[in-house]
């Protein structure tokens, strides 16, 4: 249930913005709206955010270690050292890995692949992969999506002369590796102009900046950003600046020509015979390739990107499917575990500010989901554990506004090793440490949330009418794709509405409301459904008015039409 809608109206700055924007967007003012939020100003600003483009990429040597990372590999291609390319077991890893890989095979032959498991290696580098590496003869290992705590281990390598180009995207500490190059926007002192890539679009960029510095035509490169905006969608990283070119672009080759692994993916999902927008990929796409890691093992999802012929890709993705469908079944009944040994405790849990919840038979690769899951339904920081290799082992994920990594870095004492972002961080400690662990996160968590963080609360970018929906602001709203983190899809505010009189319930057991609704704006009546909001059709069967929060949807239908449907997120009685 949302608590409450809120509506801002644009600042006297942005006002100015709205004023200027609508020259051109008269005819459409919630467009004008949508852009001064998004703190476009000019109309030459909205038509490059309209239009992405490749140009507007930055220059990848505006990144710390950028030069030295590319006079390595250089060095290393020239020596004919050997070259192993590691990353992590999820969907950035492993994409990051496979563009990387992949590129580099096309000039250079002296070069492998690796993905620990998460099961018996872990998160990053391994001491067991090093003495490997060491033993086949490895001399340059690109790490990428992790390594930026690996301190010890990357001292290690370098006593057996292998070293290390780390790119990662994650949180730094005061201390780095001592690796060859350290590429990632969050360093202490970088200005890089879009600090928050995926570990995938750090690779991107380093192999930009290969390809720069050796001559290379750029074509081949770009046509890989199907791989970097599975990434960028998969882990959620802001769709700001540089990001939303590289996932506009790589939508693109998503439904024209994708990579072959991701083909058979696509297949797999029954997505072939439509346009595959963001949420194919959050939702379909995202979590099968995530299941090999979390299931199996992430090199399993390698071997798909990096497949060349179609029916060895769809023989892989048929095996991750089947993953994917026992990973829901997994998280399904883990996350029933955790939420009854909530209820069950409901006077030890109902008055804290967070969640930390610990079970050591859990299966280690679905924690990070439970954690998401019990999240949403307590809206409260949430931690859940379980034992694996001797430690207490899990994820934590965050509500709206809260900054969790601060939460878990406070308590690092008691930690074995943590890293991650904002609103997820994965940790390990030993099992001893999980009640002083409890005591201090929720100290933490209890002196710097805000009340309003600990309610779900739902933001309104703009008040429209009926009458406003026209085709032109529909086909105008396509062009704010695509959506994500900063750049999220509008959520719109109608009031007074009313049924038209033909609404009713769907569902397996009634639950949701598929509507028919009008406003006294417009004599159209505009189709939208509701979900898990049965609970109102009587009184929308009344023919009383409403006020409604949605999003518009556009759904396209195997005879070419589309037709509109506004998703409802929330429903308010009107008082009088």
């Amino acid at each position: 249930m949302i608590s409450k809608w809120i509506y801002l109206p644009l600042t006297a700055d942005k006002q100015k913005s709205e004023t200027e924007l609508a020259s051109k967007y008269a005819d459409c003012p919630p467009v004008s709206e949508l852009l001064a939020q998004r703190g476009i100003s000019t109309v030459e600003e909205a038509e490059k955010f309209f239009h992405p483009s490749l140009r507007d990429m930055h220059s990848p040597f505006l990144m710390p270690d950028m030069d030295k990372a590319v006079n390595r590999l250089n060095k290393a291609m020239g020596l004919k050292e050997k070259i192993m390319v590691y990353g992590d077991y999820d969907v950035d890893g492993t994409t990051a890995v496979a563009l990387v890989y992949k590129y580099l095979q096309n000039y250079y032959s002296n070069i492998e692949y690796y993905i620990p498991t998460r099961y018996d290696e872990g998160y990053g580098i391994s001491y067991r992969t090093i003495d490997e590496a060491a033993a086949s003869g490895v001399r340059l290992i690109i790490i990428l999506d992790c390594g930026i705590k690996a301190i010890d281990e990357i001292k290690y390598a370098k006593t057996l002369g292998i070293d290390f180009i780390i790119c990662d995207h994650h949180v730094p500490d005061d201390e780095l590796p001592p690796a060859a190059a350290i590429i990632n926007p969050k360093l202490e002192g970088s200005t890089y102009p879009c600090p928050h890539l995926s570990g995938c679009g750090v690779g991107f960029k380093f192999m930009q900046a290969f390809a720069q510095s050796n001559g290379l035509q750029a074509t081949e490169l770009e046509n890989m950003l199907d791989l970097v905006a599975v990434s960028i969608a998969a882990d959620i990283v802001p769709m700001v600046d540089e990001n939303r070119i590289m996932t506009y672009w790589g939508l693109r080759r998503l439904n024209s020509n994708p990579n072959v692994g991701l083909r058979a993916i696509i297949k797999i999902c029954q997505l072939g015979n439509r346009e595959i927008t963001i949420s194919d990929v959050i939702f379909k796409i995202g979590p099968r390739i995530n299941a090999s890691g979390r299931m199996q093992s992430g090199r399993e999802a390698v071997e798909l990107l990096v497949a060349r012929d179609f029916g060895e890709a769809y023989h892989i993705a048929k095996n991750i499917d089947q993953y994917n469908k026992d990973r829901k079944e997994l998280d399904k009944r883990i996350t029933e575990e955790a939420n009854s040994i909530l209820e069950k405790h409901t006077d030890k849990f109902q008055d804290k500010k967070s969640i930390v919840i610990y079970n050591s038979d859990w299966h280690k690769g679905i924690i990070g989901i439970v954690a998401s899951r019990i999240t949403e339904l307590y809206y409260k920081p949430s931690v859940v554990l379980t034992l694996s290799n001797g430690l207490a082992t899990g994820s934590s994920r965050s509500v709206q506004g809260f900054d969790i990594y601060s939460a878990i870095d406070s308590c690092r004492d008691l930690l074995e090793n943590f890293g991650g972002h904002t609103y997820a961080v994965g940790l390990s400690m030993k099992e001893e440490n999980i009640p002083e662990f409890t005591r201090r996160f929720e100290k933490f968590v209890a002196d710097n949330i805000l009340p309003t963080q600990l309610k779900p609360q739902q933001e309104i970018d703009a008040m429209l009418t009926f009458a406003e929906i026209t085709p032109q602001f529909i086909s105008l709203l396509r062009k704010f794709n695509p959506f994500g983190p900063g750049n999220q899809k509008p959520v719109f505010c109608t009031r007074r509405v009313m049924d038209f009189g033909t609404s009713k319930l769907v569902g397996r057991h009634l639950e949701h409301v598929k509507l028919e609704l009008v406003d006294n704006t417009s004599g159209k009546v505009f189709n939208g459904i509701a979900f898990n909001k049965g609970e109102y059709f009587d009184y929308i069967h009344s023919r009383k008015p409403f006020d409604i929060c949605y999003t518009i949807e556009e759904n396209k239908h195997p005879n070419s039409t589309t037709s509109i449907q506004l998703h409802v997120k929330d429903i308010n009685i009107c008082d009088d």
